[in-house]
């Protein structure tokens, strides 16, 4: 009984021995990697992640300076958190953002850590929420380019397999018939434009035609206007003539019309003193006539019922 409780003794102690070594190598390791690394958060939002895993590298400049610890989502939309550790011996400014690059071959994502020129003070602040310094992203122009290179595989894919599609046996035939009737509409379409060229032949004599005939007419009338331009001249030479002799008329007509006026007006005022001596003398000759039928009155002159107004 003895020997069996001294044997378990040394059993558990030699276990309590190699627990306490294996804590002691990951205590040591632990503090070394902290010793010898710096941890910080990025938080992703704006750049695809594709391509990036645990493991995977942070490079500054394109050489290794430390590795992806953790990715995980937030409570925020479309964030993305990333732990990384970096050297201690990397200078990380509070100025660093982070960018992530891809291989055009192979997809593998890389976390790229770009400082500018003035790095200002380093980043040891840690934001309240974040367990580690926070590191900004930044714009990756080449992670851009790799996923338009991506979207360009996948429509070509798509291109290809719309293409096989597209010619298959039953779309060959229909496309075969197809350009079938396109012959059959190019050769009929070639002999109307044959006639169309005949027609458009014809079109360009008859206009040629029409502008000679046009140049004639022209000529024909210039020469006709050439010779009308003298009778035209002794036409309205004897147009004024008749103009003036048409005044001259009118002036001699006003003239006579005046003369003819004053002599009528001459001849009614004669006629008025004939007419006047001549209702006188009928009177007169009224009054003889009245003696003679009275030879009395002839004899002895007039009696009083005889004599006039103012006679005695």
């Amino acid at each position: 009984m003895e020997a069996e409780a001294r044997y378990t003794f040394v059993g558990a102690a030699i276990l309590v021995l190699l627990a306490a070594v294996a804590a002691g190598l990951i205590w040591l390791q632990d503090v070394g990697s902290r010793r010898d690394f710096s941890f910080y958060n990025i938080f992703f939002e704006r750049q695809s992640l594709d391509g990036l895993s645990q493991g995977g590298e942070v490079a500054v400049r394109g050489i290794r300076v430390g590795r992806v610890e953790d990715i995980a989502l937030t409570d925020a939309v479309n964030r993305v958190r990333v732990t990384v550790r970096v050297d201690r011996r990397v200078p990380v400014a509070q100025s660093t953002v982070a960018v992530v690059t891809r291989n055009l071959i192979t997809g593998i994502a890389t976390i790229n850590l770009v400082t500018p020129d003035k790095a200002g003070p380093p980043l040891v602040a840690v934001p309240d929420g974040s367990s580690y310094p926070v590191i900004a992203e930044g714009e990756s122009d080449a992670g851009n380019l790799t996923g338009r290179f991506s979207q360009v595989g996948d429509l070509a894919a798509e291109a290809i397999s719309n293409f096989n599609r597209a010619f298959r046996a039953e779309n060959r035939e229909a496309m075969t018939e197809g350009l079938r009737n396109l012959r059959d509409l190019t050769a009929g379409l070639n002999q109307r434009l044959a006639t169309l060229d005949r027609s458009l032949a014809a079109f360009d004599a008859a206009v040629a035609a029409t502008g000679r005939a046009s140049d004639r007419i022209a000529n024909a009338t210039e020469d006709v206007s050439k010779k009308m331009d003298a009778p035209l001249a002794e036409a309205e030479t004897a147009l004024r003539a008749m103009a003036s002799a048409a005044q001259a008329l009118e002036q001699e007509t006003r003239g006579m019309s005046a003369s003819v006026d004053r002599a009528a007006r001459a001849t009614d005022d004669q006629l008025s003193v004939i007419a006047v001596e001549l209702r006188s003398s009928v009177e007169a000759f009224d009054r003889a006539l009245d003696r003679f039928r009275d030879p009395a009155s002839a004899v002895f002159g007039p009696s009083k019922a005889q004599l006039g107004p103012g006679e005695h």
